[in-house]
């Protein structure tokens, strides 16, 4: 989430980026458009709608331009503000000519403290542990030069593509019960789908029984074969582009007309293509996630670079200047609304709540989505137009600074 900090106390708000918040407000809207399906449906829904629900109308058009427009193109924006947000620290702190691993350190340890209540007691999707863990790692090479820090990011990202591969291939070559085994875990029967329904609508203990196992398949599974890899590549790359100055809006107008270009030019006819050959194979578990989900990996990181070359655009023409400074607002307390997200959805969706986990259809989580983005725009600039920090941002500064921090402005 939001990683811009000075060396000994938090930014004032005349020293933020604002290029930098408004895409990451951009983002940790954008990025609910993809999670809510796991928040109100088996997690299976993610990758193989098919397995739950329909795909008939609006709810399939909803699916479609998700698939098209978000999947992995929010989160690989917030990894590269991630890493952005490491360096811009590391030059704040050298200027004002103090260390600040230390700080950098504690900061990830609260951060990863909170991640780990956040999988295990709301939401097993939780991004902040992989973040935490692979943002320890890769303050090594903030002080790296930026074709380095390319190239080391493309690296990581190869490296990740080709453990999919690697998976993919290895299951074709598996025991028929091994094979079996893993496309029964992709796509559950029926019945477990629905006993899972069930137990999310009920109490607390019966959705910890499915909350607890998502969480530790993605701490031990996922995090280190995959989202460390492509994570991590993603913060070394905009690591890069925050030296070259992209991020930050500092390039010729015609660079990032290209990143548009680029990204939703190739971006969107592979997503295109990989949405027509996984309905050519009938969905089929391994081919759909291991080996197609392959092309959708490479063309988020594309199209991510396009939203980014977008939103760059849009700010230097000086367009939409109210929806930019709500979309700052929500960026500066993205951590707060990422976390308020999880909130909302237990709510509606869990028994403790309304109970409707597996009863709305994908247009009506669409919906949802709607009122959370409206909301935040709405609450977010209210809430700093009195405080300093988001709420949660101010409990994590004051944990990882050792002191309370000034709330009230």
């Amino acid at each position: 989430m939001s990683e811009n900090g000075a060396t000994s106390c938090p930014v004032t708000g005349s020293e933020r980026l604002t290029i930098l918040d408004t895409l990451r407000g951009f983002a940790v809207l954008g990025i609910l458009v993809m999670n809510i399906r796991s928040m109100g449906m088996p997690s299976a829904a993610y990758f193989f709608p098919r397995v739950w629900g329909d795909l008939e109308g609006l709810n399939g058009w909803f699916w479609r331009l998700g698939d098209l427009f978000a999947d992995g193109r929010f989160i690989s924006i917030f990894s590269m503000l991630f890493g952005a947000g490491i360096v811009l620290m590391n030059e704040r702190a050298r200027a004002a000519g103090r260390r600040w691993a230390g700080l950098h350190y504690r900061r990830m340890l609260v951060l990863l403290l909170l991640g780990l209540a956040h999988a295990y007691l709301l939401w097993d999707g939780d991004i902040l542990v992989p973040y935490a863990v692979t943002g320890m790692v890769m303050f090594w090479f903030r002080n790296a030069r930026p074709s380095r820090l390319l190239i080391g990011g493309l690296a990581l990202l190869v490296i990740g593509s080709s453990l999919m591969c690697l998976a993919g291939w290895s299951l074709d070559q598996a025991p028929e019960d091994i094979r079996l085994e893993q496309v029964h875990d992709l796509t559950p029967p029926p019945e477990e789908l629905a006993a899972q329904a069930e137990d999310m609508r009920g109490g607390f203990s019966d959705q910890m029984k499915h909350r607890v196992k998502g969480a530790l398949e993605m701490h031990t599974m996922i995090l280190p074969w995959f989202m460390f890899w492509r994570v991590g590549g993603l913060m070394l790359l905009g690591m890069a582009l925050y030296k070259w100055g992209v991020l930050v809006g500092r390039s010729a107008t015609r660079f990032y007309v290209g990143l548009v270009i680029l990204g939703f030019g190739v971006g969107l006819p592979v997503t295109l293509w990989k949405q027509s050959r996984v309905e050519a194979v009938d969905w089929e578990p391994i081919r759909t996630f291991f080996v197609l989900g392959n092309y959708g990996y490479w063309a988020s990181v594309l199209m991510a670079l396009g939203w980014i070359g977008l939103i760059v655009l849009v700010d230097r023409y000086g367009l939409l200047a109210g929806l930019r400074r709500r979309l700052a607002a929500v960026g500066r307390m993205a951590l707060s609304n990422y976390l308020a997200h999880s909130v909302i959805a237990s709510f509606v969706f869990l028994g403790h709540g309304l109970g409707l986990y597996g009863q709305v259809p994908r247009i009506g989580l669409a919906g949802l989505v709607a009122a959370v983005w409206i909301l935040q725009l709405v609450v977010s600039p209210w809430w700093l137009a009195r405080f300093r920090f988001g709420p949660v941002e101010w409990a994590w500064r004051s944990a990882s600074y050792l002191r309370r921090q000034p709330l009230r402005r």
